[in-house]
């Protein structure tokens, strides 16, 4: 199994260049348990997205992309660049989106993305 190796990033760390593309890094000042429990929020989204396309149902995918937009807002991958941002913002901003992701996952599961009741669910 080839190891994996974190992709490349511009200088100025903004970036991470993926395939020739660049992409908008993660913010660096987001803790990595909260930045862990953003991602797993944002493939659960990613997850649902495919679903609800396979099933035709464009409710359910516009609610999934939203929760794929705000995952990745909260990550500073979108939105106004975290680098713009003061800290108080970039906390803010990471802990407001993931405070939303964890309450709109409660219903669902019960206990948010990457669950034993998630897990349990799909079985």
């Amino acid at each position: 199994m080839e190891e994996r190796r974190p992709p490349e990033r511009t200088p100025d760390g903004h970036f991470v260049v993926i395939k020739g593309r660049k992409w908008r890094a993660t913010d660096p000042s987001v803790p990595e348990e909260s930045a862990a429990r953003l991602r797993r929020h944002l493939m659960a989204a990613r997850r649902a997205v495919r679903s609800a396309t396979t099933a035709g149902d464009p409710d359910a995918e516009r609610a999934a992309r939203a929760r794929v937009n705000r995952a990745k807002t909260a990550l500073g991958e979108r939105g106004t660049p975290w680098w713009d941002q003061t800290e108080g913002e970039r906390r803010r901003r990471w802990e407001q989106g993931l405070a939303r992701l964890d309450a709109d996952a409660e219903p669902e599961s019960g206990s948010g993305p990457g669950s034993e009741a998630e897990s349990d669910s799909r079985s």
